[in-house]
This record gives C-alpha cells, sequence and structure tokens, in this order.
C-alpha cells in the first residue's frame, strides 16, 4: 500500500499548525470554557449542564470554523503557491494527494478536538472537583462532534477542487446548514400533498448529510446515555458518505486541467 497519502498527511498537519488562526481559535474555545466556568457558578445547581453544553457547542462551532476555512484551501493554496506543480511532477497520483490532505487536516482536527475535551474536563474538575460516571457520555458526543468535521472536511475538500476559497465556503456552510434541517425539509414536502414536491423533498433530505443525527450535546449535558446503535450507525454513515466525497474529489481533480 502506497504510504504518499501519509506524507501528505503528515505535511499537512504540520502546515496547519504552524496556521496561527488555528491557535487563535484554540484561545476562543478555551476561553468559552473559562466562561462557562462563570456561568456556572452563577447557576447554581446546574453547573455541570452549563459546562458540558457551552464547552462541547465550543468544541463543535469553533471546529466547524477550522474545517471549512482551512478545508477550502487545501487545494487551493497549493495551486496559488504553484506548489501542487512540484508535488505532482513527483511519483505522486492526484488522488494520493486528495487523500492526504483530507487526512492531514482530520488528523488536526482530531488533535484540536482532544485538547479542547481535556480543557472542558478540567473545568469540569474545577467545578464539581470529580468526575462522574454519566461523564462518558461527554467523550461520546465529541466523537460524534469529530464525524461530523470530517463530513465538512470532505464538503470543504470537494469544492476546493474546483472552485475559489469565497464560493467553496458558502457552499459548504450552505449544506451544513441544509443538512440540519434535513427532517424538516421532508416535512414540508409531505405537508404540500404535491406528489413531485414531496418526491423532490425526500430526494434532498437522502442526499444531504445527516448532520442533525451527530448532535448528543443535551443528552451529554444531561449525562443521559447514548444509545450503542447510534454509536455504529453515525459512524458507518460518515464513513460512507466521506468515502463518496473523496471518490468525487478525487474524480474532479483528476480531470482538471491545471496547465
Amino acid at each position: 500500500m502506497s504510504s504518499i497519502p501519509a506524507v501528505v498527511a503528515v505535511n499537512t498537519f504540520r502546515e496547519a499548525v504552524r496556521d496561527r488562526v488555528l491557535y487563535n481559535l484554540i484561545f476562543f474555545a478555551l476561553l468559552m470554557m473559562g466562561a462557562a466556568i462563570l456561568v456556572g457558578q452563577i447557576s447554581v445547581g446546574i453547573e455541570r449542564i452549563v459546562i458540558v453544553n457551552l464547552g462541547l457547542s465550543s468544541i463543535s462551532i469553533f471546529g466547524i470554523i477550522m474545517a471549512i476555512f482551512i478545508g477550502v484551501g487545501l487545494v487551493y493554496k497549493e495551486i496559488e503557491k504553484r506548489t501542487l506543480y512540484s508535488l505532482l511532477a513527483k511519483p505522486i497520483k492526484r488522488w494520493e494527494f486528495i487523500v492526504g490532505k483530507f487526512g492531514g487536516l482530520l488528523l488536526t482536527l482530531a488533535v484540536n478536538t482532544t485538547f479542547m475535551l481535556l480543557g472542558l474536563f478540567v473545568a469540569l474538575l474545577y467545578v464539581s472537583r470529580h468526575l462522574e460516571r454519566g461523564d462518558w457520555g461527554i467523550v461520546e458526543a465529541a466523537y460524534f462532534i469529530l464525524l461530523q468535521l470530517a463530513l465538512i472536511t470532505a464538503l470543504a475538500l470537494f469544492f476546493s477542487c474546483f472552485s475559489s476559497p469565497m464560493l467553496s465556503t458558502l457552499f459548504t456552510l450552505g449544506i451544513y446548514v441544509a443538512g440540519l434541517f434535513s427532517k424538516d425539509i421532508r416535512e414540508i414536502g409531505a405537508l404540500t400533498k404535491s406528489p413531485v414536491v414531496e418526491w423532490a423533498c425526500k430526494a434532498i433530505y437522502y442526499a444531504l448529510p445527516n448532520f442533525h443525527n451527530f448532535n448528543v450535546i443535551a443528552l451529554a449535558g444531561h449525562g443521559q446515555p447514548i444509545p450503542a446503535s447510534l454509536l455504529w450507525q453515525n459512524t458507518l454513515y460518515a464513513a460512507l458518505y466521506v468515502l463518496i466525497l473523496l471518490l468525487a474529489s478525487a474524480a474532479v481533480f483528476s480531470g482538471r486541467n491545471l496547465k
């Protein structure tokens, strides 16, 4: 098996780590967790709920920002700097380049999600002085956030293969928002009582990534168990969707004339 995607992934990770924007986002995420501690002290009796909800929400929000704004420039920046031409002149296939770029950014997001998660647990220990068995749901919620970020990264990478960073950002953000309300789109189609509209809404529902299923922050905040079936279903769903997007990205990028 070729090791080239791994090499590209490591280089992408190093470039992302050197990006000052990344550190700024981590700083603001930790700042939000600090604010959660202050809010938790004011909200007597619900400190853990407030901290977990704000902490996981900050991990999700800043992770999405990183996935979109770094992801849309993965291919475009290489073309703009003309470093892509020297890379492709070597024995590296275009699909290997795409897979490596995706892997590098996903590794970056995983590392930063882990550090933010540790910051959240530090905040919990600061307030309650102990951890509870139900806090394992926080780790599962963070895992679902990472699956969501993998989907967003694959979307951003796909659009970056043929569009500018500005348009790629709009496309990715638009699909993300639509994916959050995909169930509502299907229900709207059923309410219209029109077979054509209902069919179109169902097609949109199945085509859009269902980001709503990855949101279990409320369950984790209240210490409620997350169904084991949801764990493997979301993992399989994200893996299949990412695979389709990577195949599409490789196909588009392979057919692109870079001269």
